[in-house]
């Protein structure tokens, strides 16, 4: 298949040259909006702020481009969303631009110019009116680390794949029809009917103020065609106008039509909200006819197509807050694209686009999208193969995922068989039907490992000396392991439960506050419902916590059960005294090595440690399962951290598993670094011994691999083979990292030479040297594995 052409070689050296800045157009220009819209009916609101941001905003047509359409007036720059949330960016504009990770350049001008708009935004941001709707003991838990739900607190809406494919069959026109057939049913002297025709008519105003903004392009093309020299960049700039006249308000035919009308809905998503993990779902299928029916594509235009998307997607920006960024680091707006896997009819699925999009990455080679394939009993040997191909390039794509495991975990959800069927993946590991629901995934990120600690400290958290959590009793006093596990049971209970209230509250103040009319006039069926998405206009509904930390509660609860209760080689009154003092002195040393070298460790497919940690985290899984989200849906339960593994860590004392306080816990449901030792046929069986059907909000397995151990065709064998053996055991997930510890050291002390490594973070890929020093020093120490 077509390596890099030259274009794309271009166009990649132009990436790296572009340094990341703060655009305020964006903030200027929606605070503009909605002061001239006071009072109005939010559904306008939103539409109009829309409109005026298409209509006013810088746009341009970089050099080689055949895709145009921009975010910010730079690119690889991140706009700023004050409506959602700003508070957080008035103390940290001067630190932009220097601090550690995802630095963005930002002028005093632009500061000023920020600065000016803020007091409009004082107590009016989504996130000060949820906070004002939750109990304080739920900030309180928040803000001592027994869970985050940050994503949405701050950002918007996020984690959905849309109906891309109703766009390119029908265009914007067809929507827009769509929305005003609905509209002319309506009984506006109904209440009910009235709020709907207002909806409705947010629809109609945002898809056509997004024809407008292809339109500016068409007019932008022709202007520097008008002027360009060279004919053969004159002939592409007329095409790109033709194109940009046509969709996305009509239907595509040609892939160049459909990769510029698919284009445009993603960059506008972007834009109408600040939410991260807006992903491309299944391309592989949906653009599949355009390429197949396209009879003067030749298969190398088509694969430079596909790689300018890739940059296009990489060039995509945000900026977060200094906390945040230190758990998302690497300008990652984790768009997950999925290829292969079964289609709704349970066949096989795989095409050459299938095969296209592998080798997009290795043409790139660039953090975005977030690419993973789908697996299952009868996917060809040769995209298999393909897909090992790609993990060996050390990229960290593509991310495997079973489709034997995550179709039935769907159907008994509620998702329909087909429906179920057609999942892709949206940000790092969450399933869902594209273009028929919202499931609020990353809805809150829960400490397993916290809730251990409040149960050492009978509801007390120790950093703060404050009783959060309910008297489950001294813990010295425990006679036996099950009075110390319904404890543990308890603290859960409680907690979950405070944070479904935070994140229910979070939720219920989009349905009032913010509501994306363009967003959902591309999810089923919103349009019918007359809702938008955050009020329940999509076919299926969710909210989807994790827990952290799966390795360490497992370990945990295995050293108290073997070393306290059974062997009786350690007194819970030793314990507590070396935990409380992390491990400090020549006592606590000991105590600490025998809870590291004579307690079972999960991962190593040794079962009385492996049937803990399935217990204990259904414990977690089922107690989310008991609740129910605003827009009528059902809490799902995941177990992935994206990388707050470290910030999870950060904000805990020291565990029963020998983990020293505040260091990263284990990352999603992997071992804890070098607790591994059995080798990767081991981890994955352990892995496999957790109710992944019942976490199906997504469950992440990271592995790392020396690059010695894929060489040739045997270690692509091999790979595969782990994977098949965590598949075929009822596994749903797994990553690799293809990197030795030697070159990870290496960039730490000589950055400047490995802007370009990329690695595996989480549910995400980045490049290594932006990442925050405590998240490169997790990798670093993730167990190495060979064959």
């Amino acid at each position: 298949m077509a390596g890099p052409s030259p274009r794309i070689e271009r166009k990649l050296k132009r990436f790296f040259e572009q340094q990341p800045e703060i655009c305020v157009e964006r903030a200027l220009l929606v605070t503009k909006a909605y002061q001239e819209t006071e009072g109005h009916p939010i559904y306008r609101r939103r539409a109009h702020a829309l409109a005026t941001i298409l209509d006013n905003m810088t746009i341009f047509i970089g050099d080689d481009e055949l895709v145009v359409g921009n975010q910010c007036s730079t690119p690889r720059s991140a706009p700023i969303y004050p409506e959602f949330s700003c508070k957080w960016l008035i103390p940290e504009l001067d630190s932009l631009s220097h601090r550690h990770s995802d630095r963005f350049l930002i002028s005093e001008e632009k500061k000023a110019a920020l600065r000016a708009i803020f007091p409009y935004w004082e107590g009016r941001t989504n996130s000060e009116i949820a906070a004002r709707l939750m109990p304080p003991e739920c900030i309180e838990a928040m803000d001592l680390g027994v869970y985050t739900f940050g994503n949405y607190f701050f950002n918007g809406v996020g984690h959905i794949s849309v109906a891309y494919w109703k766009v390119l069959e029908k265009g914007l026109d067809g929507i827009v029809a769509d929305a005003e057939a609905e509209r002319a049913r309506l009984d506006i002297a109904d209440g009910e009917d009235l709020r709907k025709d207002h909806f409705l008519a947010s629809v109609i105003d945002s898809c056509q103020a997004v024809i407008r903004f292809a339109g500016r392009f068409a007019d932008e093309a022709e202007k520097k065609a008008a002027s360009c020299p060279d004919p053969k960049r004159r002939a592409e700039l007329v095409e790109i106008a033709r194109i940009c006249r046509k969709v996305p308000a009509r239907p595509a035919g040609s892939f160049h039509e459909a990769c510029q009308s698919w284009w445009f809905i993603q960059d506008v998503m972007q834009i109408e909200s600040n939410g991260h993990s807006v992903s491309p779902g299944r391309f592989d299928q949906y653009m599949y006819p355009h390429y197949v029916n396209d009879g003067n594509l030749t298969a190398e235009k088509a694969q430079e197509l596909v790689d300018l998307l890739f940059i296009k997607l990489s060039e995509m920006n945000k900026v977060r807050d200094a906390e945040s960024t230190k758990v998302f680091a690497g300008y990652q707006c984790f768009q997950n694209m999925i290829a292969g896997g079964v289609d709704r009819s349970g066949r096989d699925a795989t095409n050459p686009l299938s095969y296209m999009v592998l080798q997009a990455m290795a043409n790139v080679r660039l953090t975005s999208p977030s690419l993973s394939v789908r697996i299952h009993e009868n996917t060809p040997l040769a995209f298999y193969r393909k897909a090992a191909e790609l993990v060996r390039l050390g990229l960290g794509f593509p991310a495997f995922y079973n489709d034997r495991v995550i179709i039935p975990a769907l159907m008994a959800r509620g998702v329909a068989r087909e429906d179920a069927r057609d999942y892709a993946m949206i940000g790092c590991v969450e399933p869902q039907c594209g273009g028929k629901t919202y499931g609020w995934h990353d809805a809150a990120f829960f400490s397993l490992g916290k809730i251990v600690e409040l149960v050492m400290n009978n509801g007390v958290e120790p950093l703060s000396g404050r009783q959060i959590g309910p008297k489950t009793g001294e813990v010295t006093s425990f006679a036996t392991y099950e009075d110390f596990y319904e404890a543990y049971k308890k603290q859960t209970e409680h907690f979950v439960r405070l944070m479904v209230i935070a994140d229910n509250a979070v939720d219920a103040t989009y349905m009032t506050n913010m509501p994306l009319p363009f967003l959902s006039s591309m999810v089923d069926d919103c349009i019918g419902r007359g809702k938008a998405v955050e009020e329940g206009g999509a076919v299926y509904n969710f909210s989807g916590p994790q827990g952290v930390g799966v390795a360490n509660l497992a370990d945990s609860l295995a050293a108290i059960r073997k070393l306290v209760y059974e062997d009786k080689v350690l007194s819970m009154a030793q314990l507590k005294k070396a935990v409380d003092s992390d491990f400090a002195g020549a006592e606590g040393e000991s105590v600490r090595q025998m809870l590291l070298n004579r307690a079972p460790k999960y991962g190593n497919d040794i079962d009385y440690v492996d049937r803990i940690a399935r217990e204990a985290t259904l414990v977690y899984c089922k107690e989310v399962d008991r609740y129910h989200c605003p827009r009528g849906g059902q809490f799902q339960p995941g177990l992935y951290p994206v990388s707050g593994n470290v910030s999870t860590g950060a904000a805990m004392g020291a565990t029963p598993d020998g983990r020293k306080a505040h260091t990263p816990v284990a990352d999603g449901v992997s071992p804890s670094g070098g607790a591994d030792r059995g080798g990767p046929t081991a981890t994955v069986l352990s892995v496999a011994k957790l109710d992944h059907a019942e976490a199906s909000n997504g469950t992440l397995l990271n592995m790392k691999f020396h690059p010695t151990a894929l060489k040739g065709d045997k270690g692509l064998d091999d790979l595969i083979s782990v994977t098949e053996g965590l598949f075929t055991h009822g596994g749903s997930h797994v990553q690799y990292n293809v990197v030795s510890k030697e070159t990870l050291l290496a960039a730490q002390e000589k950055p400047e030479e490995y802007k370009s490594l990329v690695v595996r973070v989480a549910g995400y890929s980045a490049f290594f040297t932006v990442l925050d020093r405590s998240v490169q020093n997790d990798i670093i120490s993730r167990t190495e594995q060979v064959f």
